[in-house]
This record gives structure tokens, sequence and C-alpha cells, in this order.
């Protein structure tokens, strides 16, 4: 029986990994000293290791000086194969609030941030087995010292376990309250006794196989953070509708740039001394020139503190994973700049324009941009968003003079022709792109870019703007 089981669990992990249309993600957590070492053992040798990863963390320096959730997206696993988390995020919180790390409010915020966190996976296809693992307090003690005696596994006791032992009451209270904040159809709770007298392997594994072969659940609907204030203060493409402005002399753009950027270098060392971390978006129409303003922010900058991050067409890796992946394995380190030329709003405009996106999938997106941003927000974060924004005629200006050039050639592409014939359905997805996601904390910059030269200058003044509003808050 258990040999079938085991070929069981095998073939459809295998048959999974063929198909690479979904991962599955496995948490288990509970009181200590219920074997979890053992029974991630025992089910590691059951599964095709070359498939499966197995992740028991501690925050190291790198993954404090980045949010929260920066450690465990970037673990997620790739479609075919399954992800272990031994406690997981589910540790972070319960333990957090048991050593009173966390307060009650923020522990209720954790396990919100949690529900919507598994949601989102969840909707990209990734299969949650949450496991509690229970034990009574004086079996646990039994266990404890029974270890003790045994010179063999005494190592396993470490002080961390009795600690947990003396919170046993605390941690059950906790922990119910957990599984009820997390409980969903697309990630259930699986409740179970360990302990010596216990294996609870034989009910994972059956768990392993319905979520690997079984069909995915319908994800609940997380409420999200809230819509942003909407209103005149959201940006919209019409305010740029008053008419050309002369064009900025070249003498007076090379003396404002130099002072710009100066006022740029000194901001970014405070910056830099500060910790604090920077995220730019630049988003805009095709030829808008936000290369050439990236260009002009980046000359500033020490090359060493920042990251310019030029997001296309995902690639396979990238594909592989939950949609959001790509760009939480992007963010900087405290102190650092990552610089993204087009973004995560990828989602809400050429995906969604050109049909790249499903419709749930793209007014998803809505939600789950706010909640990233609110977490970068939250770490700390200066985050930028910058539209830069030209009139349908100056477009194809620019196309023609790129056209006629040999150097910029290369920069008109056919895709270019064809966003163009579409200017209506983007610039309404832009106007709705800016009503979901324009608040104060990480609000749009809409840009007039029919002048380079002004638009540079406006780009360097909106960013210094942000960096010196966040060096003058307290720390």
């Amino acid at each position: 029986m258990k040999e079938a089981l085991r070929y069981r669990l095998l073939a459809a992990q295998l048959e999974m990994a063929r198909q690479a249309a979904r991962s599955v993600v496995v948490v288990i957590t509970g009181q200590a000293a219920t074997g979890k070492t053992a029974l991630i053992n025992e089910l590691n040798h059951r599964l095709e290791n070359r498939l499966t990863e197995v992740h028991a963390l501690a925050p190291s320096s790198e993954e404090r000086a980045r949010p929260y959730w920066w450690r465990y997206w970037r673990r997620l696993p790739a479609r075919g194969r399954v992800g272990v988390f031994v406690h997981g995020w589910y540790g972070d919180a319960l333990f957090g609030r048991a050593d009173q790390r966390l307060g009650a409010g923020a522990f209720r915020d954790r396990l919100e941030q949690i529900r919507a966190f598994e949601a989102e996976l969840a909707a990209e296809g990734v299969a949650l087995v949450k496991l509690w693992l229970d034990i009574d307090r004086h079996v646990q003690a039994r266990h404890l010292k029974a270890l003790l005696q045994d010179p063999e596994r005494a190592w396993q006791v470490k002080d961390s376990d009795w600690q947990r032992h003396l919170q046993h009451h605390t941690l059950a209270g906790l922990g119910k309250q957990l599984r009820e904040a997390t409980e969903a159809g697309h990630a259930p709770w699986h409740r179970l006794q360990g302990g010596p007298e216990h294996k609870p392997v034989t009910t994972l594994i059956h768990r392993l196989v319905e979520a690997m072969a079984g069909p995915l659940p319908r994800v609940e609907r997380v409420n999200g953070p809230g819509a942003p204030p909407s209103g005149e203060a959201v940006p919209r493409l019409a305010q740029l509708s008053g008419g050309a402005r002369p064009k900025l002399a070249k003498a007076a753009y090379r003396r404002a740039l130099a002072e710009a950027q100066a006022r740029l270098a000194g901001n970014a060392r405070a910056i830099h001394r500060r910790g604090i971390p920077v995220v730019l978006v630049f988003e805009g129409h095709d030829a808008a020139g936000k290369g050439g303003s990236i260009h002009r922010l980046t000359s500033a900058l020490d090359a060493r503190g920042y990251r310019v991050h030029r997001i296309a067409a995902p690639s396979d890796e990238e594909r592989a994973h939950p949609w959001a992946w790509r760009f939480w394995r992007r963010l900087p380190l405290d102190g650092r700049f990552a610089i993204f030329d087009r973004s995560w709003y990828g989602r809400v405009l050429v995906e969604r324009v050109e049909g790249l996106a499903t419709p749930a999938q793209w007014q998803r997106a809505f939600d789950e941009i706010r909640r990233f941003e609110g977490q970068l927000l939250a770490h700390g974060a200066v985050v930028g968003k910058l539209f830069l924004a030209i009139d349908k005629d100056e477009q194809l200006r620019r196309f023609h003079a790129r056209a006629e050039t040999p150097h910029k050639r290369h920069k008109l592409t056919e895709e270019d022709w064809r966003n163009r014939a579409r200017w209506d359905d983007y610039c309404r997805a832009i106007d709705e792109m800016f009503v979901h996601t324009h608040d104060v904390d990480g609000g749009w910059a809409l840009i007039d870019a029919n002048d380079k030269r002004r638009a540079r200058l406006a780009v360097l003044d909106h960013v210094n703007a942000l960096l010196e509003r966040r060096l003058a808050a307290p720390e």
C-alpha cells in the first residue's frame, strides 16, 4: 500500500512537470516537537528531488534590506515544480506575535497580507497545501525530554523548542486565529496530530497528489486595499490638450539640466546614506522619450547605486512563474535605485489592449498593483511613477524622424505602428489606469513630453521633489 502510494505521488509529480501548467507550494507549520523535520525528510525521499525545493528560512541581511515579501516571491517554484516551506510566512506571523515583535494590529494586518498573497498565487496556477501540526503539551514535554536523553538525537533540541513549549497555550490560540483568518477554498488548512506517535506523511501525500493532479479550485475573491481617491487630482490625458508651448532654447536647457542633475546627485547621496530604496516607474506613449529621460536621470547617479530594468515580453523563465515574480525579484537593496523602463503596468496597458491578458487578469491586476506598491511604501521606499505623454501628431513626426535617421531606425518597429493604430484604445486604458492606481503616496506624474527638453527637466524636477520630501520626513 505504501509503495503504491509512493508511485502514485511520483507519477503525479512527473506528469505535473511534463504539463508545466501549475506549481505546488507546501507550507508546514504548527507547534514545536511535532516531527516537522522528519516529515519533510520522509516526503523528500518520495518526491523527485530535482523538481523539489525545501526552504527553512532565517532572513539574511540581504532580505532585511528589501520589502518583507521579497524573500518569498523570489523562492516561488516554477510551473511543474514543488516548493516546501518550513513555517514560511506563517511562522513569521505566528512567532512574531507570540514573542510580541508584532502587535495585535500588525498581526491582523499580516494575516490579511497572507490571504491576499495566497489568492494571487492561486489565481496564477499555484496549488497550495497548508499543514498545521498539533501536539498535546504533556506529549510535547515528554518528547523533548526523550530527545535530550538520546545522545544521537539530543542535538535536535534547541533552546527555542523549550521556549515554544512554554508558549504552547499561546501558540494554540494564535494558531486558531491564524487558520480562521487565512482559510479559503483555494488555500485550505489541514490540521493533523504530530509527535512521535503519529505519522502524518500519508495524509500529506494524499493532499499533494490532489494538488498536483486534481482540478485547481476556484479562487475566492479577496477584498483589495481599497480604490485610491478619485476626482480632480487624478491625472487625465486630456489635461495636456491645452496647446503647444514654445520649444525651450538649447542654452537655457543645458543650464537647467546641469542644475537639476547636481541637485539629484546630492539627493541620491543622502538617500544612500539613509538607506532608503527608490523605485521609479517610467511609462508613456511610444516615442515619448522615456529612454532619453532615464539617461539624463542616471547621468547624475553613481553607476554602482542603480539598475535600469527594461521590461519587454516575459522570458520563458518568467512565464513559468506567477506574473508579479519578475518584478519582485528586481527590487533594489535599501539605499539604491531601481528604474523600470516599462513595468508591471504593462498588464493593464499593452497586455489589456492587445488581448495578451484576459479581462479577469487585467482587472484583478489593479488590486495586485496597489498591494504591491503599498508593500514597497510600507518598507520605506520612495515610489515614483512618471507617464510621458505626447499627442498623436508629435508621435507621427518622431516615427518618421526615426525612420530617416540611421542610428535610430532600430527603435521603430512594426509593434510601434500597430500600437499607434489603436491609439484611442490605449488612451482609454491609460486614463483608467490613472483612476485605479493614483493616490497620495504613490501617485502618477503626468509629463507633457511634446518638448523633449522640457520633459527631461520635468522628470528630474519631479524625482528631486520626491527624494527631498522623503529626506525631510523624520527617520
